[in-house]
């Protein structure tokens, strides 16, 4: 942490700021007592406006039904699917 006087930071403000953009702190001192403390910029993120795909997408009222036959394969499916056996393949345990 670098810690300046008030004249000292008007004087080398340049110096100070490339120091913060290099990861340093520094802090403005008046009368030996902080004052304050320079940070590096950062730009604000811009704010999300809802409803920008209101009217584009659409969804079908069933979207999330249940599926039966897919549910099955998850519970009931193999782990790995048999694949068409080759000639060449030794036989897989099952």
């Amino acid at each position: 942490m670098v810690q300046v006087n008030m004249h000292e930071a008007k004087t080398r403000l340049s110096q100070l700021v490339e120091l913060v953009n290099q990861g340093e702190e520094v802090v403005i001192a008046r009368a030996g007592k902080p004052a304050a403390r320079l940070v590096p910029y950062s730009p604000e993120t811009k704010r999300r406006r809802g409803g920008i795909w209101k009217g584009k997408v659409w969804i079908a009222p069933d979207f999330d039904a249940p599926m039966p036959e897919f549910e099955k394969l998850f519970y009931e499916g193999e782990v790995f699917p048999r694949q068409p056996e080759d000639e060449d393949d030794p036989p897989r345990d099952s």
